[in-house]
């Protein structure tokens, strides 16, 4: 079929809008289905306009029919039994080598089925990571493709020519077998959580200790974003700052409430870092800082019933070089939430045999996605120096940047809590770093009262074996 299509799109709610127009105006030939017809209307008309030609059909069958061998179509749709249920219409249509991408937001787990199910049909399926919200999605996102080695071959083109480009590099790899593409885009939006609450937590301390107005606070964060803090949540935090209400005339961002939502990503990584036991408290805090969030009556509450014991006070410190303490601790702060995020990624690519690798994903989430960032460079290099490092923060150059910048974070967390301004990511990052630090921990006591209470047992410093007292 000369004329068929080279690759298919299900779904046309945002992201699958722009991704189509993204092909399309890459020189794919692209066919798009959605279930109500209306949004295929929708994205034809649109593709018109920009001068783009994209083949809408009416039934998923027409649209099978007018693939290329073998058929390749992208689904982003909600994740859960639309998905499974998309699946099993195509499986209807599809034949040996045909290929399946699943590009939503997908619970690991249930792309692990779904890729022994078409496995079982001889049908290729990669479970792909998507990062970079509609405009990435129109103009070049990050690519995150795990699963079938050969339908990702197939797709390669498509992908690299559709992905954002840094210094020409197309942000897009292979990243490994069964369903990594979800688990590493799972914890880069874990990642993106903890950035995010870092973020809200520099702009609140300054807002309340340093007394910044908004124009302030817009000019420090787009100075911040020309250095050693570049990124892109670093550049809208300036925009979003600056930004005037188009009915009052006020900053937008002071009538916004502050009630912060969640799609399930962060609670994904929250979940997983618990039940592996690999620890993610940044991650972990910014997600139970939005859950707090949503208890707006009951924390007004709580504020009238404690005001005096929690008003927001002013400190005696020297605040002279504050900012730039600021800055510093929260590039701290960043290395180390980072460190947590791609320390899970290392344990459970070893569990799972994925064979991760933690450069080049650093290097993909370069640009295109939500978590872009200049020290992502960095990163990519300090596991092509040494791809078994463990620990972020132990790459000498990290390291040397820590131990620069520590102090600044303690004086900035001390000088917080005094002023009780909440700060739970600064806080949770600076005490996974002391313990993940310290040669020894207090927990000799909790396994001693574990054993007393429970029979659990203790391994001694100075022997082997297991042993048990009875303490009374």
């Amino acid at each position: 079929m000369t004329d068929a299509c080279d690759i298919g799109l299900i779904g046309l709610a945002v992201m699958g809008q722009n991704l189509s127009m993204n092909i399309a105006s890459n020189g794919f030939k692209i066919g798009v289905y959605n279930r109500t017809y209306e949004r295929t209307t929708e994205t034809l008309k649109r593709a018109k306009e920009e001068n783009l030609v994209i083949y809408g059909y009416k039934t998923l069958e027409e649209l099978i029919k007018n693939l290329k061998k073998p058929r390749k179509i992208i689904l982003l749709i909600k994740a859960g039994p639309a998905v499974d249920e998309n699946i099993n219409n195509i499986l209807k249509y599809y034949e040996k080598g045909d290929i399946i991408i699943d590009g939503g937001n997908e619970w690991y787990l249930n792309s692990e089925k779904r890729i022994k199910m078409c496995a079982e049909k001889n049908v290729e399926y990669l479970a792909m990571g998507v990062s970079g919200g509609e405009a990435g999605a129109r103009y070049g996102c990050s690519f995150m493709p795990g699963g079938s080695k050969y339908a990702y071959d197939n797709v390669e083109e498509i992908l690299k020519k559709c992905s954002a480009k840094v210094n020409s590099s197309p942000c897009v790899t292979y990243i490994g077998q069964g369903s990594s593409g979800n688990y590493v885009k799972m914890v880069h939006n874990g990642i993106e959580y903890g950035d995010m609450q870092l973020i809200s937590e520099s702009y609140f301390i300054m807002k309340h200790i340093l007394k910044y107005d908004n124009k302030k606070l817009a000019e420090v964060f787009k100075k911040w974003n020309e250095g050693i803090l570049n990124s892109y949540l670093i550049e809208i935090t300036s925009k979003i700052l600056d930004k005037k209400d188009d009915l009052t005339d006020n900053y937008l961002v002071d009538l916004i409430l502050d009630v912060a939502g969640a799609k399930g990503t962060g609670k994904w990584t929250m979940l997983e870092s618990i039940e592996r036991g690999i620890p993610c408290p940044t991650i972990c805090a910014a997600l139970d800082a939005r859950n707090l969030s949503a208890y707006k009556e009951l924390r007004i509450n709580a504020n009238n019933n404690f005001s005096n014991e929690i008003k927001i006070n002013n400190t005696n410190e020297d605040l002279s070089n504050f900012e730039n303490d600021l800055l510093n601790a929260l590039y701290c702060c960043k290395i180390i939430s980072y460190t947590q995020g791609l320390f899970l990624l290392k344990q459970v690519s070893k569990e799972m045999n994925w064979n991760l690798n933690l450069g080049e994903i650093s290097r993909i989430w370069r640009g295109g996605c939500i978590i872009r960032a200049i020290f992502l460079d960095r990163i990519t290099n300090a596991y092509k120096n040494n791809s078994s490092l463990e620990l972020l923060f132990m790459d000498k150059e990290f390291s040397d940047e820590m131990k620069n910048k520590l102090p600044s974070l303690r004086k900035i967390v001390n000088i917080a809590v005094q002023c009780s301004i909440p700060i739970p990511a600064f806080s949770a990052s600076l005490a996974y770093f002391q313990m993940i630090s310290s040669k020894n921990l207090p927990l000799n006591l909790v396994q001693a009262q574990r054993d007393f209470f429970g029979s659990h047992t203790y391994k001694r410093i100075d022997r082997d074996g297991d042993y048990h007292t009875q303490w009374e």
